[in-house]
């Protein structure tokens, strides 16, 4: 059992410390698609752990298990890892992980299931609110419902035919090239696929809770998609630009008191934009890019360390 155990340690060790290191990073506002793809690589890594454990005691408990995991292996490499001294706790830890692989699928389809069910909602909503003229026909290609309402918002609506969605007070509120930026944030979201990434991270928070990386990936998640589609849209129009719409469609809302609300971090995001940070060199995004891209190889070379071994001695 020494070979699953130890990938369990190292899957414990990066749950645990990940978010640690992570948060005492001062790089990560200034990188956010950077940043994304390291906590990506971080909870890969974890996940890849617990499924190399899974598939090395399901082999050690269970020949059938073993003829699929082993199956073009010579003999010396089997008996490398030597699955007859793991004991009798192989099947069980096996069977444990096995409910963990499929409590995260279960809530993966449960979070997708109901963000299908909330943008089924949305789209009602809009149809009850902007209704279509009698004779009108949907354009595939509509891509943006302009709404009456006294609220300044924007948002993106995903789905098979993503719309961008605006109130009237927005219109009334941004000011030249602003709404263009507000635009280009919410496209910004859609061309990154941002919302997956937000289902993901949600289904491994909600079926994991007491697992610190899990909770972090998907707080994290919900602050970096936010800041990497800002950088996005302040390429093209200006920080100014982008930040001065940010104020227009959030002052109404009592983020910029002194009483915190859910959508405290607009505040923050401005102050990010008016106040820039230099990004880190093109070198440095390149070695970074590279280490956390072989974070989740680690794993493979501590499942893989006997078999190698046994190959170089045939």
């Amino acid at each position: 059992m020494t070979l699953p155990l130890a990938l369990l340690v190292l899957a414990g060790l990066a749950a645990s410390a990940a978010p640690r290191v992570l948060a005492r990073s001062s790089w990560a506002d200034r990188e956010p698609v950077l940043a994304l793809w390291v906590w990506q690589c971080v909870v890969a890594a974890v996940l890849l752990c617990c499924v190399l454990a899974m598939a090395l005691s399901g082999a050690a408990a269970w020949q059938a298990v073993r003829g699929h995991v082993f199956a073009p292996a010579p003999h010396e490499v089997i008996e490398a890892y030597g699955l007859g001294s793991y004991g009798p706790w192989a099947g069980s830890l096996s069977l444990l992980l096995a409910c963990g692989g499929a409590w995260t699928g279960a809530m993966l389809l449960r979070e997708v299931y109901e963000a299908r069910v909330r943008r089924r909602q949305r789209h009602a909503e809009l149809r009850r609110r902007a209704p279509r003229l009698p004779g009108e026909e949907p354009d595939p290609e509509d891509r943006l419902v302009v709404l009456e309402g006294e609220k300044a918002d924007a948002w993106w609506l995903p789905g098979t035919a993503p719309q961008l969605v605006i109130t009237t007070a927005a219109l009334r509120r941004l000011k030249g090239r602003q709404l263009d930026a507000v635009i280009e944030h919410e496209q910004g979201h859609a061309r990154a696929r941002h919302d997956w990434l937000l289902h993901c991270s949600s289904a491994l928070a909600t079926g994991f809770p007491r697992v610190p990386v899990f909770a972090a990936f998907r707080d994290q998640v919900h602050r970096l998609v936010e800041l990497a589609a800002d950088d996005v849209a302040s390429r093209r129009y200006g920080r100014l630009t982008i930040a001065l719409a940010l104020v227009e469609l959030n002052e109404d809302r009592g983020v910029f008191g002194p009483c915190p609300t859910p959508l405290a971090q607009v505040p923050q995001r401005v102050h990010r934009l008016l106040s820039p940070s230099p990004r880190l060199s093109v070198a440095r995004r390149l070695r970074m890019t590279a280490v956390a891209a072989l974070v989740p190889v680690i794993p493979l070379l501590v499942a893989f360390v006997p078999g190698l071994s046994a190959l170089r001695q045939i």
